[in-house]
């Protein structure tokens, strides 16, 4: 365990901050828009930290045991992240996870190492993988429980801290929002307990896609709302109201269209080239409509999002026109949104 868990904390040791990047707008506007770019993790996607947070988690709990596998119920990042932290302590690894996960995150994760077990109905991937860790003798890390509290949101370079310490010589160095989109809920928590703890003035505001249940739950308080379907936007929007997710640390809940979040995506590569995933054109529909909240009120200040994780993980789907096609989704109208606010700053979406 000792050594495992000096393993873990080398990486860390061994592993540079992400960047904050500035989104380009108007100077005339007075608002400075970021993203906290967590593909530059290791393992390429903002679920390192909760990887590694949920790994020593379990092993300072005694649960992950030499030889035993640990397993996942995940849409892919998470299990990625997670196959390199079981490679590097020498466990094996299983990632339960809806057969619509990209090809790309398989083969990712079974670069490190790790085994793909697909499930038609992605409601069915919590029990699957309770199962396997039953019959295995193995530890199902169960990331939608524990994300909250894996973290320790109080500091030691969780993204919070961060975000603040990066922001520290801008000229806005209180952000007036922080966006964040909801898998497990646990950076959400993490963002809205290290507000609340250092007494900043930052809201959170947390974009969910369609198909997911965290607004609806958010909005009228019940714990039990459900979907019946999956999200579309993957490692975000769940079926069930997750246990990491943190209502009252939230300020504000956005419902984001998924045609609205790629197009955010398509845009943020005409902007700055770079190509990201869903999530992050999810949080950033949001935030650029915050900025437009506060370009019409006459505000000034920063609002930062995330960049989750790289497009090159869904080239066959946020930047294929034939997957639009095929889901059906027209994404011009929200571009056309994205580039109206660009040009004059008027929202009309």
């Amino acid at each position: 365990m000792k050594e495992a868990v000096r393993k873990v904390q080398a990486d860390a040791n061994r592993s540079a901050d992400t960047h904050l990047l500035r989104f380009p707008l108007p100077e005339e506007w007075g608002i400075d828009l970021y993203l906290k770019d967590e593909s530059t993790h290791p393992t390429g996607s903002l679920k390192h930290r909760l990887a590694r947070s949920l790994f020593l988690y379990a092993l300072c709990n005694g649960w992950i045991r030499p030889d035993r596998p640990v397993i996942e119920a995940s849409s892919g990042s998470t299990a990625v992240s997670e196959a390199y932290f079981a490679q590097l302590i020498g466990v094996p690894f299983v990632a339960v996870m809806p057969r619509t996960t990209s090809a790309e995150k398989c083969r990712l994760i079974e670069f490190h190492g790790g085994r793909c077990h697909f499930v038609d109905d992605p409601r069915g991937m919590y029990e699957e993988a309770a199962r396997l860790a039953a019959e295995t003798g193995g530890h199902y890390l169960d990331q939608f429980t524990y994300a909250e509290r894996a973290t320790d949101w109080r500091g030691n370079n969780n993204i919070a801290e961060s975000i603040f310490r990066q922001l520290r010589l801008e000229r806005f160095p209180e952000p007036a929002w922080i966006v964040a989109t909801a898998g497990t809920g646990g950076t959400s928590a993490t963002l809205g307990r290290y507000v609340h703890y250092m007494q900043y003035d930052t809201r959170i505001c947390v974009a969910d896609p369609e198909n997911s249940c965290f607004f609806d739950g958010w909005t009228t308080g019940d714990p039990d709302v459900t979907r019946d379907c999956g999200s579309r936007i993957e490692g975000i929007g769940r079926p069930r109201m997750e246990p990491s997710f943190v209502p009252g640390a939230v300020d504000r809940m956005m419902q984001v269209p998924d045609a609205a979040g790629v197009a955010a995506v398509r845009a943020l590569e005409g902007v700055m080239g770079r190509k990201a995933g869903g999530s992050t054109g999810t949080g950033l529909w949001s935030a650029l409509k915050i900025v437009a909240e506060m370009v019409a009120e006459g505000r000034r200040g920063s609002v930062v999002t995330l960049l989750c994780d790289s497009g090159d993980r869904y080239l066959d789907k946020y930047f294929s026109d034939a997957w639009l096609a095929e889901q059906d989704l027209d994404i011009a109208p929200y571009g056309a949104v994205i580039d109206r606010l660009l040009a004059t700053g008027v929202w009309s979406g």
